[in-house]
């Protein structure tokens, strides 16, 4: 999708960190972007942002929860009323569920999963139907994460799972939205400067109640992002470039190669040898090496 101007984006968790960075890119690129956010205070901080850079015109906002799909069908509805259409979806909202797997219970992995990869879902069954229907072509970027092929830090097993099945998602959908002509793009960060550190403050009554997790959420609220850690907009571009080139995979942080290359060949030494035999009754051929 090498033209972008005059088209529109629809972006998850949009107002802030990487969401918003993707924004900023996208609308640099001559986009449209509709921003949607759970937090009216980013949103409002988000298109202050976009009025200085004098591009609030190419700007629009709704509050949307990413886990409720009848408000991801309204909000589709107003994207097309405003925008006529939306040609790339950014799945990125995400929330920060951390702590020991022992302490973590039903409440917070339904909460972690039915944002993390229920969103992306919703995402997908609201905006994919009709983007097909408008026959103009589009891309999907879905944001996982470096924790979805290295090896994450401890605590991480219900962020970990979801990253890891939306770059499954977007790995298995590809080549079918090819014949659509949408493209699909991985985003797989590393550190950035986010507000997902605060997702705990805003967890739903109905996830809050039963959590293990309230004290180490308490806690990690207050942490401050190293100095080192990227900017948000940095991705933006970086994505920009992805949805042009129509490429899959968008790393971040070169630093993790050494982890990613460990895992690869443990699993590859877990194969056994090829049975030939097995292949033609499967009518598979010998996948074709990397260059």
């Amino acid at each position: 999708m090498e033209q972008l101007e005059g088209r529109t984006a629809f972006i998850t968790g949009g107002a802030s960190g990487i969401g918003l960075g993707i924004a900023r890119a996208l609308v640099e690129a001559g986009m449209q972007v509709m921003i949607a956010d759970l937090r009216p205070d980013h949103i409002a901080s988000a298109m202050e942002l976009f009025e200085s850079l004098q591009k609030s015109r190419q700007v629009a906002a709704v509050e949307l929860d990413v886990t409720d799909r009848a408000g991801f069908a309204r909000a589709a509805d107003e994207a097309w009323a405003r925008f006529g259409g939306v040609h790339v979806l950014v799945n990125n909202a995400g929330v920060g569920v951390t702590g020991s797997v022992a302490d973590t219970t039903f409440a917070d992995w339904d909460w972690g999963l039915e944002v993390n990869l229920g969103g992306a879902v919703n995402g997908l069954c609201t905006f994919l139907p009709r983007m097909i229907a408008q026959g103009e072509g589009g891309h999907l970027v879905n944001t996982a994460s470096l924790s979805a092929i290295t090896p994450p830090p401890r605590g991480s097993a219900v962020y970990a799972t979801a990253k890891a099945a939306l770059l499954a998602m977007s790995e298995s959908i590809r080549e079918e939205l090819a014949e659509h002509r949408i493209g699909v793009s991985v985003l797989l960060p590393g550190p950035f400067k986010t507000n997902i550190r605060e997702a705990g403050r805003y967890r739903p009554a109905r996830y809050r109640e039963g959590s293990g997790l309230g004290a180490v959420e308490a806690k990690l609220a207050k942490r401050e992002d190293a100095p080192d850690w990227a900017d948000p907009y940095d991705l933006g571009r970086m994505t920009v470039d992805a949805i042009r080139a129509d490429r899959l995979y968008v790393v971040t942080h070169g630093e993790f190669r050494g982890w990613a290359e460990t895992r690869f060949a443990e699993i590859l030494a877990a194969y056994p040898p090829v049975d030939p035999e097995l292949l033609k009754a499967m009518g598979r051929r010998r996948p074709p090496r990397p260059e």
